[in-house]
């Protein structure tokens, strides 16, 4: 299950796709929309992506979770649009046999969708807008 959606996402609906009887940790990830960046008060953030290649781009990162982390099932949805402070902006599911997959493919997972995922952010503040440049948190090596 993999989803560019406009609507608030269905979070119930991923961990449900992503469960079974074989599934011992299921792990959720929620990004949401933070009230302040690089030192700057955030109003709201927007949106933007190419759902057919988002959505292609998605897929082919829960293949390489499938295969490289003994996982059993991913499912990730990213929202489109204008989001206020608080809103969810993605999330990404996974469920393996053992907590210990489900959280490094997770974590691998959001990575690997904030680097090579065709999703636009542009950030509102009071004196004006920006368009941010996709970034891999530090901690991963990336």
């Amino acid at each position: 299950m993999y989803r560019i959606v406009s609507e608030p996402i269905d979070i119930a609906e991923l961990l449900t796709f992503v469960s079974a009887p074989e599934i011992g940790g299921i792990v959720t990830f929620c990004g949401t929309v933070r009230k302040q960046n690089a030192g700057r008060a955030v109003l709201a953030v927007e949106y933007h992506a190419y759902p057919a290649m988002a959505e292609k781009a998605m897929r082919a990162i829960g293949g390489e979770v499938l295969q490289g982390y003994g996982v059993r099932r991913v499912g990730m949805a990213h929202r489109v649009g204008r989001l206020n402070v608080g809103e969810v902006s993605v999330v990404i599911a996974v469920g393996a046999p053992h907590r210990h997959e489900a959280l490094g493919a997770t974590a691998y997972a959001i990575e690997r969708l904030k680097q090579v995922v065709p999703i636009w952010k542009k950030e509102f503040y009071e004196d004006g807008s920006a368009w941010l440049e996709p970034q891999a948190s530090s901690e991963m090596g990336s």
